[in-house]
């Protein structure tokens, strides 16, 4: 039997309250009031009325006076005005702001009353319906756009899975709710995953590894249940409500899958004490609008856990590899009177394909290399090994081997190779004999190696202004074209006289395209080339140091765009 909606007759004379209340005692639960300020005591202990029937003239307080009282806190109630004046202006501002349903004059018709009353209730039933239906929607799309909000805020699993079931739960009104995610095929530890609960007035967990978890005591609901004592989940692919004994309490227990393709990726439990239908099937109703966007944020918050674990992973992998191309290259040489010997490597991601070499032959030449294998990364890098692995076997001959025969013999064993993976290798590599000075050079496709007085340039730039005479570089610039191009690599050889305090340097070319101010303080950047370089080995003071050329080009705020290698050899007076 639906339940009699209530009535609310205002009027100062108490034979017209009396007969209102005759008049629909039977369809409405009536209540009386004298004035206005009785009848807002009335609202006050009662709530919210179906519909207000208000005598208009009454005193201290007329009737649309009353009405626009209550407009505000019961907006759905139908107000309607009795009164046997003809108040047109304040009728007509009342009816038009929407304070009043409907007026009607003294006397008035019974049955003619009865009727507009029972059309009134009729119109108060829809519009309660429609507020209910919009409340619906409202608490569905807030509790969704908590959920979307929460993945885009942070992809975080644990996080999102204590996001849905703190939402769903607040949003139902849950005494206690359980979010059971789905084992993740990725992980190998091959655990369970543990429940993330929520209770009425708990924070968001985790049950204990080993213990199950006891929710704190609430002041209303389920009391404290242990985890492992809940009812067992039927298995279902569809959401469902049963009754479930929890303690000494019945419980109503709403379960819902969240479904990927048929497949579960977890699963939520709610529980109410409440024996009343209507709590379940609301619950209903919100996660069948909804269970696709929470599969949907929980898949998408355990891809992106799953993307970590392997970004983890392949770093710690990587920070391997470059601990190992780090100690393959950071060599130690030992001291040479008369020689001093610097390099640097640094790559732009944990590998690079730059490479340098300092090699000491038995018969007393020092050999010095800079290659790039084109490309960054782990492929360069895996080229950059092979490169050197090869040159460090072809410079141990028991004969020191001319430059140009080594870069034709490192082509030959790796030209292959590095057509099939459509890379290449720039090298330039430099035999220098202490003994004679002499300094011979191959370059494959290479930077151009540059030589210079350093010293001398040095005094002369102390000297007064007008008596400095100008130290021109000199650039290696015979050259070949780079490994891996052609199946046979033939260039000729260079070759150049050292005295002391000259200096050779080699560089990648991560060096010269690097971007550097063009001006400093001006905001503007350009390409170093070698000509800026060079401007900049002007400016060096005596004791050249690379590590000054490689924080000249390493803005702050700026990311290394390529691998960047540096090889000075510098003779000095023993």
């Amino acid at each position: 039997m639906e339940e009699k909606l209530k009535l609310l007759v205002v009027d100062d004379e108490p034979d017209n309250l009396d007969l209102l209340y005759r008049t629909f005692r039977r369809d409405f639960r009536v209540f009386k009031a004298k004035s206005g300020a009785e009848a807002l005591d009335v609202l006050d202990t009662q709530g919210e009325m179906a519909i207000i029937i208000s005598d208009q003239r009454m005193p201290k307080m007329t009737g649309t006076e009353f009405l626009s009282r209550t407009v505000e806190r019961f907006p759905d109630t139908i107000r309607m005005v009795l009164t046997g004046y003809t108040d047109v202006e304040d009728l007509v501002s009342a009816i038009n702001s929407g304070k009043v349903f409907k007026y009607i004059t003294k006397p008035w018709n019974p049955k003619k009353l009865k009727e507009i009353v029972i059309q009134a209730a009729e119109t108060y039933r829809v519009i309660k319906k429609r507020t209910l239906a919009l409340s619906r929607a409202l608490s569905q799309e807030s509790v969704s756009n908590n959920i979307m909000a929460a993945v885009r805020g942070s992809l975080d699993y644990d996080n999102t899975l204590a996001t849905v079931v703190s939402a769903l739960g607040k949003a139902l009104e849950a005494d206690f709710a359980v979010l059971y995610p789905a084992a993740d095929s990725q992980d190998n530890n091959g655990d369970q995953p543990r429940p993330i609960y929520r209770s009425g007035a708990s924070e968001i967990g985790k049950a204990p590894d080993e213990t199950p978890d006891k929710v704190p005591d609430k002041a209303h609901g389920i009391l404290s249940p242990q985890l492992d004592q809940l009812p067992p989940i039927p298995s279902s692919d569809n959401i469902t409500s049963d009754s479930v004994q929890i303690e000494d309490k019945v419980a109503t227990r709403v379960i819902a899958p969240f479904l990927d393709q048929g497949t579960p990726v977890a699963t939520i439990c709610l529980y109410k004490e409440t024996s009343a239908p209507k709590w379940a099937k609301n619950a209903i109703d919100l996660l069948e609008n909804l269970s696709d966007q929470v599969a949907l944020a929980i898949l998408h918050a355990r891809l992106y856990q799953q993307i970590q674990r392997q970004s983890l992973k392949m770093r710690a992998e990587l920070e391997v590899a470059r601990k190992i191309q780090s100690n393959l290259l950071h060599q130690s040489w030992p001291e040479t009177p008369g020689l001093k010997i610097q390099a640097r490597c640094q790559p732009a991601r944990e590998v690079g394909g730059d490479f340098f070499e300092v090699f000491r032959h038995p018969q007393g030449d020092l050999w010095l290399a800079v290659g790039d294998v084109s490309g960054k990364g782990v492929p360069a890098a895996l080229f950059m090994v092979s490169a050197i692995s090869v040159l460090r076997r072809e410079l141990a001959q028991e004969k020191s081997p001319d430059p140009e025969k080594v870069m034709s013999n490192l082509n030959k064993s790796l030209s292959n190779d590095l057509m099939s993976n459509n890379c290449f290798i720039t090298m330039a590599l430099i035999r220098y004999s202490e003994d004679t000075g002499q300094l011979v050079y191959a370059n494959a496709g290479h930077v151009y190696p540059v030589v210079w007085a350093h010293q001398k340039m040095v005094a002369h730039r102390e000297q007064p202004s007008g008596s400095a005479v100008a130290i021109e570089p000199t650039y290696l610039d015979v050259r070949g074209v780079p490994l891996g191009i052609l199946p046979t690599w033939k260039a000729a050889s260079g070759e150049l006289q050292l005295s002391d305090g000259d200096v050779v340097l080699l560089t990648s070319d991560g060096i010269t395209e690097a971007t550097v101010p063009s001006c400093r303080g001006s905001g503007s950047c350009s390409m170093l080339n070698q000509e800026g370089l060079w401007d900049f080995l002007q400016q060096q003071p005596a004791n050249l140091d690379l590590d000054n050329l490689l924080s000249y080009i390493h803005l702050p705020e700026g990311e290394q765009e390529d691998d960047q290698t540096i090889l000075s050899l510098e003779v000095t007076s023993c």
